[in-house]
């Protein structure tokens, strides 16, 4: 063979070689000069079966010659431009060429050249032909001798010899590799189509994330397409992201207005968002039939959102609560209107706390946004939510807030008539607050209950003005009146401090000592800090103490933990008026001084008891007469006997210890 024939070859091998980092069947095959290589032997005459040439030469596919012809190889299948590719799975890949160091099937075992091959191959009885040795020209057989150099198999450097093998040390060919790559690459990334079979694959697997990049991308290159729009409201919508995927959906539909998938797929985004009259409209789009599965979805939505509306036109929040849970459940899952609803309920139901949460966050929901010309009970969706976080606001007692947010809904729906009532009675409660308020800082009791009592009036569910009543009350000396409106505000708000505190302070004034050492532990909890609360407290308890016949002698607010050193010193302190908790420890104990800043901590908070503590190393006497053996160890003692003793307790099981004997 001549050397300009081998060196054209070895071109031709060098771009057989390529192949395509990304997509096995991204083989440039559009190309003008493209031809299918036919690697069998240029020799073989035998016809091959199914069209394919058999040959019985023993050389490589990669060593030389063509047939000559085209390969039959059908064309690769072209990206469809329709919508069927829309998240159906892959595109389909046909049979091509797969490129790499192959060899032509022949009816004798495969002969491959190497100097240190392992593989064996059968003595051969006939002389070679073909290409390496031209027939007719018989060579001397010659056994080959080991090369000088490695011999590689498949490496990416130059000098192609006989058959398949590769000698090393060649010219390297990687910066022509890595150009195919690039231009690869490029072709890869510029290729809409390739993006979307991406992003549906990296979609059916749950990688709604990296799906969505990859519709992002394709849309970069491509805005017309619907079907991209589509499927990146798919991936949207696994990311929860429902008023984007509504946009999506929306803009597919304005490409293509006959685009089923894109209509049904709007259909569900909106039923899950309760707007059940705009999901029917694209459920059930003309000339298509609805998937009978979000029909039935629908229906039973529609049917709980009619029997909320029903249970709310009544004031039945019970029922309205539960049958919005239900048009949750059913499949209006995102819809921020009846998660509203719940807040409500809950809200009517005097369930503060959580209806706050829930109301919270219903309005982070970026699906708040979505259909602002939809309407639930009677109102537009948008001023609903206002209508309900208005209410909060006011429960809240922050009735600028709650004005100011009634009027916001007024603006979005001025013909509401709810809006429109709601804000005229905010209006008049504020006012009747406010000039409360201005009497009671003039000293006039009597007409700043009056004030409040109009407020209440208008809104009877009103902690704030309840507890400012019970204010007035309490400088009128009706401590009866004061304690009653404290109960109706804490029934409507129970976590309210101030109410508590006046109720406190009112059973106090009424000698009612068991109730107002209760409302007292329970502030002392919410105020740790506040030693008005804590000395508010300790005379509670010494005057209950009192009232029960026990002796409170010497008896005094802000004791610390007291040390007992001797036998006698100890007698006399658990002998002294009241309950005593004695802490026996020792210095070097590690679970004595993992416990002893609760006991002290227990001190300041339960100043009505004596704390008392016994160092076992420095008085082993005391020790041994109380018979301590284990440390820490703690005894409750009650006019000098010992009425219950525990051994390394719990700082819960400590304080619980505590404030049972306290009382």
């Amino acid at each position: 063979m001549s050397e300009m024939g081998l060196n054209g070859l070895t071109d031709r091998l060098k771009n057989s070689l390529s192949c395509n980092e990304f997509n096995n069947d991204a083989t440039d095959i559009n190309k003008p000069d493209f031809r299918e290589l036919d690697l069998s032997s240029p020799v073989s005459t035998r016809p091959k079966s199914n069209g394919v040439t058999t040959s019985t030469s023993s050389s490589s596919s990669s060593s030389g010659s063509m047939s000559g012809q085209n390969g039959s190889y059908p064309n690769p299948n072209r990206f469809n431009t329709n919508h069927s590719g829309e998240l159906s799975g892959s595109v389909d890949s046909s049979r091509r060429f797969k490129p790499g160091h192959t060899r032509s099937r022949s009816d004798s075992q495969p002969l491959i050249y190497s100097g240190r091959s392992s593989v064996n191959s059968p003595a051969l009885n006939s002389l070679p032909t073909g290409n390496i040795c031209p027939s007719g020209k018989i060579l001397k057989t010659v056994i080959p001798s080991k090369s000088s150099k490695t011999d590689v198999f498949g490496s990416r450097t130059g000098n192609y010899g006989i058959g398949s093998i590769i000698r090393g040390g060649g010219v390297d060919i990687s910066g022509a590799a890595n150009a195919v790559k690039e231009k690869t690459y490029s072709q890869f990334t510029s290729n809409p189509e390739e993006l979307k079979r991406i992003g549906n694959v990296n979609y059916k697997k749950g990688n709604f994330a990296e799906a969505l990049n990859y519709y992002d991308k394709a849309i970069a290159i491509s805005p017309g397409n619907p079907a991209y729009h589509c499927n990146r409201a798919a991936a949207l919508m696994g990311l929860k992201r429902v008023a984007e995927a509504v946009k999506e959906c929306e803009e597919a539909i304005r490409l293509d207005p006959s685009y089923f998938r894109a209509h049904q797929r709007l259909g569900s985004l909106l039923l899950s968002l309760g707007q059940v009259e705009n999901a029917r409209d694209h459920m059930c789009f003309q000339g298509h039939q609805p998937d009978q599965a979000d029909l039935q979805k629908l229906q039973a939505v529609e049917k709980h959102i009619g029997k909320c509306t029903d249970a709310r036109r009544v004031a039945d929040w019970w029922s309205t609560l539960r049958e919005a849970d239900a048009a949750i459940a059913s499949g209006a899952d995102a819809s921020p209107q009846l998660f509203a609803c719940r807040a409500e309920a809950l809200l009517k139901l005097h369930r503060l706390e959580d209806a706050e949460l829930i109301l919270s966050n219903a309005r982070k929901s970026e699906s708040s946004t979505v259909g602002s010309q939809s309407k639930i009970f009677g109102m537009l969706s948008e001023a609903y939510i206002l209508f309900v976080q208005s209410q909060m606001e006011l429960a809240l007692g922050r009735f600028e807030n709650a004005l100011t947010t009634i009027e916001r809904a007024g603006q979005i729906d001025p013909r509401s008539i709810e809006v429109s009532v709601l804000f005229n009675n905010m209006r008049l409660v504020g006012r009747a607050r406010a000039r409360g308020n201005d009497l009671f800082k003039s000293e006039r009791y009597t007409e700043a209950c009056a004030a409040y009592g109009e407020g209440l009036r208008l809104d009877s569910s009103n902690a704030v003005l309840y507890c400012n009543r019970a204010a007035c009350w309490y400088k009128l000396r009706q401590w009866e009146k004061s304690v009653d409106d404290c109960d109706q505000a804490l029934h409507i708000q129970p976590n309210y401090t101030k109410a508590l505190l006046r109720r406190a302070a009112s059973n106090t004034k009424l000698e009612r000592w068991a109730e107002a050492v209760k409302d007292y532990e329970v502030l002392r909890k919410e105020l740790p800090q506040d030693n008005e609360v804590a000395e508010s407290l300790f005379l509670a308890q010494v005057a209950l103490k009192k009232s029960r016949g026990e002796d409170v002698y010497d008896i005094k607010f802000g004791k610390e933990v007291e040390l007992v050193s001797g036998l006698e010193h100890f007698q006399a302190a658990i002998s002294s008026p009241g309950a005593s908790v004695v802490h026996f420890e020792a210095a070097s104990n590690l679970k004595c001084k993992q416990i002893s800043p609760v006991f002290h901590t227990l001190c300041a908070k339960y100043p009505s008891m004596n704390f008392l503590k016994v160092d076992v190393d420095e008085s082993p006497a005391i020790a041994t007469a109380e018979n301590v053996r284990i440390l820490p160890t703690f005894k409750i003692y009650k006019q000098g006997s010992c009425i219950k003793e525990v051994v390394s307790p719990s700082p819960e099981v400590l304080e619980s210890l505590v404030r049972h004997y306290t009382n």
